[in-house]
């Protein structure tokens, strides 16, 4: 029960992962196969983060990869819609940054380093990523080695320059109700996902609304979640989109990605 347990929370950027079904049948697999999955990355992954539980003291880790079975469609669809709830009642969130060899937590842009998501490390270019920043009590930062280099109320200045989001957000972890649809939206302008559905999807929790998950709608994802909007806010500044010479393709009110409010 995510209300009354104590547990930590892994964010992190996916690669070669080991996932639900392939982590409860580990004990039941030749041994071949089993060394092949503990080679990977993603197990190395779960172990360092278990570590870490057990050191600060928690029972409980959640980690998206091996905790949700993707087979079936109503868990993923539960997932989907409570992840934002299920960062936010963690008492600790460890963001891994795969890409960060430096024990310091990088302070300037540096595309020599960072080439893939303009200067900053990867993380910081996803859109699930950005909710798992925003949403948890505690954020710590951890480097490729998993060895700390900071937390979110120490780098606020520095996560604000990178994500744009406000220092009194970073520094709370809450979302002030003056605060517009439209500067909301901007936050997840520049990131991107495997999935276009999940442009949409991951930010369900930053408005706190929920939708039925339809792999397969595309861009209507993100119409879908507008509407939704629209139908429990009468925050107008959802119409505030820069089109940037798109109204003659689109030919509506509401935007199709994100991306168009680049900047509001």
């Amino acid at each position: 029960d995510d209300k009354t347990a104590e547990y930590a929370i892994l964010s992190h950027r996916w690669g070669n992962e080991v996932n639900y079904d392939e982590m409860t049948g580990l004990m039941s697999i030749d041994e071949n196969h089993r060394n092949d999955l503990k080679q990977r990355a993603g197990y190395e992954k779960i172990l360092k983060s278990c570590k870490q539980a057990q050191q600060d003291g928690y029972k409980w880790l959640w980690i998206d990869t091996c905790c949700i079975d993707k087979r079936s469609s109503s868990e993923l669809s539960e997932a989907i819609n409570s992840m934002y709830r299920w960062y936010h009642n963690s008492q600790k969130c460890y963001a891994y940054l795969h890409d960060v060899e430096d024990s310091i937590f990088p302070s300037r842009q540096d595309f020599s380093k960072f080439h893939k998501a303009n200067g900053w490390p990867e993380w910081f270019s996803r859109g699930w990523t950005l909710q798992e920043l925003i949403a948890p009590r505690q954020v710590e930062f951890f480097n490729k080695g998993w060895v700390s280099i900071g937390d979110r109320k120490c780098l606020t200045k520095t996560l604000e320059k990178i994500t744009r989001v406000p220092l009194e957000v970073l520094e709370d972890g809450w979302i002030p109700k003056r605060l517009c649809v439209a500067e909301l939206m901007s936050w997840a302008a520049d990131r991107t996902t495997t999935r276009v559905e999940d442009r949409a999807y991951s930010l369900l929790g930053l408005f706190g609304v929920n939708l039925p998950i339809l792999y397969g709608e595309g861009e209507k994802a993100f119409q879908r979640l507008q509407l939704e909007i629209m139908r429990v806010s009468g925050d107008h500044s959802i119409f505030a989109w820069n089109p940037k010479g798109q109204f003659s393709q689109l030919g509506g009110v509401l935007a199709g990605s994100p991306s168009d409010f680049r900047g509001c």
